[in-house]
């Protein structure tokens, strides 16, 4: 059973946030530039201990990166929690979260890509809403924009489709409303069955970047047959990069709706949603809606007052 929907307070000026790699080894200077951009929204921005230490392709230990992970999640004085970067690592510490202090204090953590395995276990474990998305170095960006709007003001989230987007052709009709549960499809798999949160009534996300068509096909495989996509309301499709068509023509559009097609639920391609250029953040496991007439994804992100 899927917990209430857990919305965290809006970040004001003056708060204090922090970047943590849950994950893989950032750039620091990126990262440098990407504090710049917050610190221009007014807010407070500091640095885990360990974000920037490397071991192989892991921003260091599992037990230093959990620390760091949880260190934020149970400090009243961090109000968000912005994830340095994705890569690898994020699916190996996403149990060990302090769940009980995130019920306590719930705050916004924002990331993407194998960060999603983070958004997917805090769905599953409390029903916090995350934000699929990052900062990016202009602070002028589109994206930007966006995400001061979720995390410091009251605006619903409206994505159009993008009918250049490869993943348009999936396109099909009708409208859902559920929860926007989902991300990066690799991380989603790796997350069945331990980490990933009933589907049941929820709009699934997908997106996905260089990957073998092998590789989507055995992913989608296992969580039909596993039953993990039983229920599932609706399907809001991102963008797929990276991907080449197989030997005898396949492509991965191809191969999507020969997957999703059975499902028999409404599918919105071409959202920019992803990896690719002119991505948007959107809340994760908030109330959204797909119109599929409109070739919208519309994702509601009440404010909450803090205590």
């Amino acid at each position: 059973m899927n917990h209430p929907i857990l919305v965290p307070p809006k970040l004001r000026r003056g708060d204090k946030v922090r970047f943590l790699s849950p994950a893989s080894t950032p750039d620091r200077e990126l990262v440098m530039r990407r504090a710049k951009v917050l610190e221009g929204w007014g807010l407070r921005v500091d640095f885990g201990a360990h974000a920037f230490d490397k071991l192989s392709f892991l921003a260091g230990t599992d037990d230093d990166r959990i620390a760091d992970l949880n260190l934020a999640l149970a400090d009243p004085d961090i109000r968000t929690i912005f994830a340095t970067r994705g890569g690898k690592g994020s699916y190996r510490i996403a149990d060990r979260m302090d769940f009980e202090a995130v019920r306590r204090d719930p705050k916004f953590v924002v990331g993407f890509s194998d960060i999603t395995a983070l958004l997917l276990a805090l769905q599953r474990q409390c029903g916090l809403v995350g934000i699929h998305g990052s900062v990016v170095e202009d602070s002028c960006a589109p994206a930007n924009i966006v995400l001061r709007g979720l995390l410091m003001e009251d605006k619903e989230t409206v994505l159009a489709a993008v009918p250049s987007e490869s993943t348009a052709a999936l396109t099909t009709s009708g409208q859902v409303t559920g929860r926007l549960i989902g991300g990066n499809l690799d991380t989603i798999a790796a997350c069945a069955g331990w980490a990933l949160p009933s589907l049941a009534g929820a709009i699934l996300l997908l997106e996905a970047i260089d990957m073998q068509i092998g590789q989507v096909d055995r992913q989608l495989t296992m969580l039909r047959k596993a039953g993990h996509l039983d229920g599932v309301a609706g399907i809001a499709v991102g963008q797929f990069t990276g991907f080449k068509p197989s030997s005898g023509g396949l492509t991965v559009v191809d191969l999507l709706r020969d997957h999703l097609g059975g499902l028999g639920v409404p599918v919105l391609g071409g959202l920019p949603i992803g990896h690719g250029e002119g991505w948007f953040p959107v809340p994760h496991g908030a109330s959204a809606t797909l119109d599929i007439s409109a070739g919208t994804l519309t994702v509601l992100l009440p404010g909450s007052a803090r205590p």
